[in-house]
């Protein structure tokens, strides 16, 4: 069992570059993933975001990915052609009006104001697109961990309510039992004196065997290793069905306790559901 709320990162970095990846996953009732990526990366995005999908199967995921090119390497150095066209022709203007001896010094030219721009490559090489899927798969191994440790705390509290739900059933069958033996010797009514008395509206056999069946089959999604929260919540909403069925055709004392009791553990259940995967 996995919890939808978890988080990872990782950063890998070669001789040019170093790549940074953040996950942040919280719940939701299908999977919604969010790339935030650098210009550069854009064509990765579907790659990245089908990588993300095989692991990440439930849930809203955004995904942070960030570029530090190392020691200015990671660029390129562009020169600005017409504007040092301007600069020479203005250069020339001035020697000649002011009638200047010697040439223009190419020391200068480092130190002439927008002239040179570092930019971004245009596309991403093919080491640096290994490095950004490697950086991802890393962040997202360290999501699952997180994910798998909050899953585990779900796990624990959803187990215990589990039992107590499948006490609620059996103790349920135990008052089908006697109350199929009123029924075949006192007709559908129940005698005055009973505690919590009422008419009962015919067996609840039927409802408490569909009861147990959907606990066991409850229990046994509760160890499974795959996604299960979807099947859990459905299941829950058949255990709630039968649960009031049968505290509508049994409106005894005791047959009501026990019906609350079961429900206050499949509210308590479906809260933490809901951030299962």
């Amino acid at each position: 069992m996995r919890s939808m709320t978890g988080f990872g990162q990782a950063i890998l970095q070669d001789k040019q570059v170093k790549v940074s990846v953040q996950i942040r996953s919280v719940n939701h009732r299908h999977a919604d993933i969010h790339l935030r990526v650098p210009k550069l990366y854009l064509s990765l995005e579907d790659e990245l975001r089908e990588q993300t999908r095989m692991r990440v199967h439930r849930g809203r995921t955004d995904v942070f990915v960030d570029r530090t090119p190392l020691k200015g390497r990671g660029y390129r150095l562009e020169v600005d052609d017409t504007l040092m066209e301007q600069y020479c022709d203005a250069l020339q203007r001035i020697k000649k009006r002011f009638r200047l001896e010697g040439e223009i010094d190419l020391g200068l030219v480092p130190r002439l104001p927008d002239l040179f721009q570092f930019k971004e490559p245009d596309h991403v090489e093919g080491s640096e697109k290994n490095l950004v899927l490697r950086a991802l798969e890393a962040a997202l191994k360290n999501l699952t961990r997180s994910r798998d440790r909050e899953g585990r705390n779900l796990k624990r509290n959803m187990v215990a309510e589990g039992r107590l739900l499948a006490r609620a059933a059996r103790n349920l069958g135990r008052r089908a039992e006697a109350i199929d033996q009123r029924l075949q010797e006192q007709g559908a009514t129940v005698g005055a004196g009973e505690a919590g008395g009422g008419n009962f509206k015919g067996s609840i056999n039927e409802e408490v065997v569909r009861l147990a069946s959907h606990v066991e089959m409850l229990s046994g999604l509760m160890r499974e290793r795959e996604p299960v929260g979807k099947k859990i919540d459905f299941l829950l909403q058949e255990v709630q069905r039968e649960l009031t069925t049968i505290g509508a055709k049994a409106p005894q004392l005791e047959v009501v306790r026990l019906v609350l009791g079961g429900k206050e553990s499949v509210e308590k259940i479906r809260e933490q559901v809901q951030n299962v995967e």
